[in-house]
């Protein structure tokens, strides 16, 4: 006969000890995992870079470009129409009041003076014949073998042709004028700075066929944009340079302001007349012309301080208090070079983090120099 033995029970009161150990490590467990979303939610202070706002003069300056002119350009053409013979001088040319230019053909001029000559000689023969016969006259009318009607008439052709006589010469002036207009000369000195006409061409009168640049007082001449025209610039002089060599330079000031807008680049020719010009500044040399703005006070943050805020502009804000961050929306008036211009959102004496905030959130705790960047 087998006989099977009963398994044998727990001793009395273990099962209420496993169940108080297995509550405890539960209750391990649970008190590690609320310590460690203690740990993640908790965030550590961050060391960054601050800069306490302050008011700084903003002096802007505005450069363009520009070339060398001359104060007087003035064209020059022929007063009577020909045929060009010669063109004697070359663009660039630097030529003397009086200097010959170029010529036309002076046929037809000659052949009008000519004409006027013949007419002059004609009308002295005529002044001749009617003086011989008005003194003839007078002495018959003296002797009393003459009448006074026929003394009158001889009076009166001597002084028709004397009449005849005086407007034959002044034909024959205007003929020789007209002969010297055949031949262009320069009417001051100065630069050849445009040619409009080759030999062989017919010119018309007053056609332009040179431009000649009067030696003397030059201007830089320059384009400006029509809101420039609106900024409080520092004084009337603006600081000129060679755009080929910037140590030559010399000052500038406003002569002529266009009143017109150039409707292709929306721009204002403005004319600055060149004080003491150097010898280097020649006729046609690229300058440049900076003016400057009248300084003003602005608030000016370096680049690495710009945040945002949704679409606005905005910057971290330090609270003094608890040294925590919140995001402070700002209005920029200006970029610049490394930096921008607040207009609204700041006041001088605020403390702004300017490296080191791509990682803050907002209330969170942070650690800085207490000295302001200078």
């Amino acid at each position: 006969m087998t006989f099977l033995r009963r398994p044998s029970s727990p001793p009395r009161g273990s099962g209420s000890r496993l169940l108080a150990a297995a509550g405890c490590a539960a209750i391990g467990l649970l008190l590690a995992g609320c310590n460690q979303k203690t740990a993640v939610t908790a965030q550590p202070s961050r060391l960054v870079r601050t800069e306490i706002v302050k008011l700084s003069e903003r002096r802007q300056s505005i450069t363009l470009t520009g070339d060398v002119q001359a104060r007087v350009l003035a064209d020059l053409s022929f007063r009577v129409s020909g045929r060009v013979t010669e063109r004697l001088v070359e663009v660039g040319a630097h030529v003397k009041a009086g200097q010959l230019l170029a010529k036309i053909d002076p046929a037809e001029q000659q052949a009008d003076l000519d004409s006027a000559e013949a007419a002059v000689t004609a009308a002295e023969s005529q002044v001749k014949v009617a003086t011989s016969n008005f003194n003839r006259q007078q002495t018959l009318l003296t002797s009393g073998f003459t009448t006074r009607a026929t003394f009158d008439q001889a009076q009166e052709t001597l002084r028709t042709a004397e009449g005849s006589l005086e407007s034959a010469k002044a034909q024959r002036d205007t003929a020789k004028d007209a002969l010297t207009f055949t031949e262009l000369r320069a009417d001051a000195d100065g630069t050849i700075t445009a040619r409009n006409v080759e030999v062989g061409q017919v010119a018309q009168a007053a056609q332009s066929v040179f431009t000649l640049a009067h030696d003397g007082d030059r201007d830089a001449v320059i384009d400006v944009y029509e809101a420039a025209l609106s900024l409080k610039f520092d004084g009337s002089k603006a600081a000129l340079a060679l755009l080929s060599d910037p140590s030559v330079t010399a000052k500038g000031q406003v002569r002529e302001v266009s009143p017109t807008i150039d409707p292709k680049s929306g721009t204002v020719r403005v004319k600055m007349a060149i004080e003491n010009p150097p010898p280097e500044m020649t006729l046609g040399s690229a300058v440049t012309v900076t003016g400057f703005i009248k300084p003003e006070q602005r608030i000016v943050l370096p680049w690495s301080a710009l945040t945002a805020a949704g679409k606005t502009p905005a910057v971290w804000l330090v609270d003094a208090a608890d040294k925590s961050v919140s995001l402070k929306p700002i209005t920029i008036e200006d970029y610049e070079t490394g930096a921008f211009v607040v207009s609204t959102g700041l006041k001088p004496g605020d403390r702004v983090v300017t490296e080191g905030g791509k990682l803050l959130s907002v209330g969170q705790k942070i650690t800085f120099n207490e000295e302001a960047r200078s």
